[in-house]
């Protein structure tokens, strides 16, 4: 009976997001991509997004690992943000397990540091990634990656936002602005 109740269905949810901000535009220069910032969520209203980005939304230099949300920090101060959103399939158990990383992780996220080198050298497809340094799309990988989400092939070890779109495992839900999902309307 364990096992039944263990492999019922559950869901998470990536946001692929083009804020506006200077960085995301220099990087949408570089990258040529539409979309350069990626979040994992549990929630389908969106409240609590997980990712590596700025901790204050006026300052670009002091980056971590964050909680997101429309109505709060980067997002809200950028509120004509684009966005995707896809929901992706999950166990009931490989849920409980990502939603307990996340809480270790955000309990200890001062012990965790933005990877600025190696976002930098990501550019010149060279891969660096010290431990407890991230930047988004290398913690998002790593997530789905540790609890057999996606397979350790379906993303590269210099993972782009813009990736997480082809993955053949997600189905989107919704693009559009940030801030007009409809979801966020029963939060």
């Amino acid at each position: 009976m364990t096992e039944i109740l263990s492999s019922r269905e559950d869901k998470i949810y990536i946001v692929v997001t083009q804020t506006g901000t200077i960085l995301s535009r220099m990087l949408k220069a570089i990258t040529r991509a539409s979309y350069n910032h990626v979040s994992l969520t549990l929630d389908p209203t969106l409240t609590a997004i997980y990712s590596f980005g700025r901790k204050n939304p006026y300052n670009p230099f002091i980056g971590g690992f964050v909680l997101e949300s429309p109505h709060f920090g980067t997002f809200r101060r950028f509120s004509e943000t684009e966005a995707v959103v896809l929901e992706i399939s999950v166990t009931e158990e490989q849920k409980r397990l990502i939603e307990d990383r996340l809480t270790e992780m955000y309990i200890n996220r001062h012990d965790y540091t933005y990877n600025t080198l190696g976002l930098l050298l990501a550019s010149l497809r060279i891969h660096y990634q010290p431990e407890r340094s991230y930047y988004c799309s290398e913690f998002v990988r790593d997530i789905l990656k540790e609890f057999n989400v996606v397979s350790p092939t379906d993303l590269p070890s210099i993972p782009e936002p813009i990736q997480f779109l082809k993955l053949a495992s997600v189905r989107e839900i919704y693009r559009g602005k940030l801030r007009k999902f409809p979801r966020l309307q029963f939060n």
